[in-house]
């Protein structure tokens, strides 16, 4: 696939096929989104690749914990509930899912199981941990640069025929993703990925979200129309 095709056909999946993917392939993606740019070239990053048993451990502590209501305890600062635009887009990408999924507003189970997938990684063979190192914890650069590369895995992922979803609900409870991934205390957990070959048949990863324009999104100055 050329640029165009991997940018603009990349969806999130949220459903896979419970096929192995070889280790090779992911290191490939992984070599490949390592080519995203750093501060500095300061490379913060470190990947924590996760499948198998601990996998299906990871996910049983995340579904137990948060069904017992225990607290999240993601290591990156929230800034609460949406609000304003950012909700109406949150809510509107939610209607698609529950919509193709046959998910009707009453049916508490359905909901609820579509919320422990998240915490289960969306059932996905793989999970991609990504952290960074604590001694520049504090400040935004680092945080930025995941972004960054994990832009860049998922599109490496999707030029490579696997799909993915960035995660955030899969690292809620770090702790069981730190000890079942056993991740040192000098590495911040920022996000996770889950990854896989999809399941074309799951309804939900033919969606595709809604962008705003470029004229919602840039200002031009300077130019001479």
């Amino acid at each position: 696939m050329n640029y165009d095709e991997v940018v603009l056909g990349r969806r999130s999946i949220r459903g896979y096929k419970q096929e192995p993917v070889p280790k090779s392939l992911i290191r490939e993606v992984i070599e490949m989104a390592m080519r995203a740019p750093s501060s500095l070239n300061t490379q913060p990053w470190n990947f924590y690749v996760v499948a198998g048993d601990t996998l299906n451990r990871i996910r049983a502590g995340n579904v137990e914990r948060n069904l017992a209501g225990v607290p999240d305890s993601r290591e990156f600062r929230s800034h609460g509930a949406y609000e304003g635009v950012h909700r109406e887009r949150q809510i509107e990408i939610a209607k698609q899912l529950f919509a193709v999924m046959g998910i009707e507003r009453h049916d508490k189970a359905a909901r609820q199981d579509w919320v422990l997938r998240g915490f289960r990684q969306f059932d996905a063979p793989v999970s991609v941990v990504v952290t960074y190192d604590r001694s520049i914890h504090g400040g935004d650069i680092a945080p930025f640069d995941c972004g960054a590369v994990t832009n860049a895995l998922v599109n490496a992922a999707w030029s490579r025929g696997l799909g993915c979803v960035i995660n955030s609900q899969g690292i809620m409870q770090s702790p069981v993703v730190r000890e079942h991934a056993q991740i040192p205390d000098d590495q911040v957990i920022m996000i996770c990925v889950a990854m896989g070959f999809p399941d074309d048949s799951f309804p939900a990863n033919g969606v595709v979200s809604r962008r705003k324009s470029v004229d919602e999104a840039a200002t031009f100055v300077g130019f001479e129309d």
